[in-house]
């Protein structure tokens, strides 16, 4: 086990666990399910070769949700003395005893909790002096300025370490918890002077701080980017094929995951109502929910209900075999938790093949997209329309770089309309795929 820097031991954390639980039963409570964690960090930002910010973080906090019945009450706080802990459950207590009862309410099902842990690999502590993620994040910047002398300014480059743990237990006798870390190097460069300039960013984020990008490839990465965007221009309005760059191409599976979430579907507030078993997406699509992937960014062995988790199919030759649901929202929905409460695990697109260059080529003349703006995407009827940036291709070669267009469509007909998925994957998230090709959006320029 690597040294620690936690201000509480995995024990502490299960003994006062389960004394809000015996405390919750000698009130009254009919269940109970508690949380409790701490996690630290250190973030360190320089721009312009000056340190502009070094931020410490360290925090602590209880939850603790009680059931009286079928009436549910939740209270938090951050003081872990026994006399707050008491207050804590009290307060939760008394909101249960007012609230409403609601038939959905209550623990997961027993016969779904997780009873074999499995672990995955997902603590890494990183010793790192801040005079070393000083010195990182200059390399970083710096091999970012080395890029083109047309690198004219600095939006800063950072560094940054956390790390967390957690124990979770319920009375249906779940106890159970792990220390997680996450470590990133993020730079952002200004290319360009006057009217005429640029901005663009990269970054890397993972579990394992030896597994993290070196910070002059970051640094690097961040100012061909800025490089590449000047002389942006504004295009007629045009029909033409869409490809969406690995990074922002899973935003489009993360508005899938909104719609096929529990909540969204028994609110009735989404456009994926009852799709269950019905062609979503275009045939090729193959999504997966896998949770147990080691070091993964969204790997957990259990959901925030204590849930098992497991490997799934969710779309399969574009057809939708699950929905996204915490024991609450299936009740509503009369199905069964899928271990998603919290949202999904590491989702994965499965690609078609082709790397980014027969990307471009398949392509062949329309707009490939690197950044987005704006939250214009609705929810209930799928219409997508977001300010957009990034380039013209020609013959399948890029062509010229784009501002200032927004493109559009429907969820529903980009998803139809996928037809193809890169195996250029970004796997800096919960939601890993490659770029994505639709096959037509409207693109609104001059």
């Amino acid at each position: 086990m690597p040294s620690s820097h936690f201000s509480y031991t995995d024990d502490t954390l299960r003994e006062l666990a389960t004394t809000i639980l015996d405390y919750a039963k000698s009130r009254g409570a009919t269940a109970t399910e508690a949380e409790v964690s701490e996690g630290f960090g250190q973030t360190v930002t320089v721009r312009r070769g000056e340190v502009e910010t070094i931020e410490y973080n360290r925090d602590k906090g209880i939850g603790v949700t009680i059931y009286c019945g079928q009436k549910r009450g939740h209270a938090s706080s951050s003081d872990f003395s026994p006399q707050a802990v008491r207050d804590t459950v009290d307060a939760a207590l008394s909101i249960a005893t007012f609230t409403a009862p609601d038939e959905a309410a209550g623990l997961a099902d027993p016969d779904l909790i997780a009873r074999d842990i499995q672990d995955l690999d997902l603590w890494h502590p990183w010793d790192l002096p801040v005079e070393r993620a000083i010195e990182l994040a200059k390399i970083a910047e710096d091999a970012g300025f080395a890029v083109d002398k047309r690198i004219s300014n600095s939006e800063g480059a950072t560094v940054s370490t956390q790390e967390s743990q957690f124990i979770y237990a319920n009375s249906l006798g779940f106890l159970g918890g792990y220390p997680n870390s996450r470590h990133g190097v993020w730079c952002s460069l200004i290319a360009g002077k006057g009217d005429e300039m640029q901005r663009d960013d990269w970054y890397e984020t993972v579990r394992d701080p030896l597994e993290l990008a070196p910070p002059e490839t970051v640094g690097r990465r961040a100012g061909e980017r800025a490089i590449q965007r000047l002389g942006a221009r504004k295009i007629a309005t045009t029909t033409a094929p869409v490809l969406f760059e690995a990074p922002i191409a899973s935003g489009l599976l993360g508005h899938f995951v909104s719609a096929v979430s529990g909540g969204s579907l028994y609110r009735k507030s989404s456009f994926l109502l009852d799709s269950l078993g019905k062609q979503v997406f275009s045939p090729l699509v193959q999504i997966a929910d896998v949770p147990d992937i080691p070091k993964g960014l969204a790997s957990s062995p259990f959901d925030e209900e204590g849930v098992a988790t497991h490997r799934r199919e969710v779309v399969k030759d574009g057809v939708v075999q699950g929905y996204f649901l915490s024991s609450y929202s299936a009740r509503k929905l009369g199905m069964k938790s899928t271990g998603n409460a919290g949202g999904n695990h590491n989702l994965i697109l499965t690609d078609t093949g082709e790397d980014f260059a027969a990307l471009l080529k398949k392509l062949d003349r329309g707009l490939l997209v690197t950044e987005l703006m704006g939250q214009g995407v609705n929810s209930v009827t799928g219409d997508y329309s977001r300010g957009a940036a990034g380039y013209w291709v020609e013959n399948g070669q890029l062509a010229y770089p784009v501002q200032e267009i927004t493109i559009a469509g429907n969820l529903k007909d980009m998803f139809q309309g996928i037809v193809a998925a890169g195996a250029d994957v970004s796997r800096r998230g919960s939601r890993q795929c490659g770029s994505i090709l639709i096959d037509r959006m409207t693109i609104a320029g001059d």
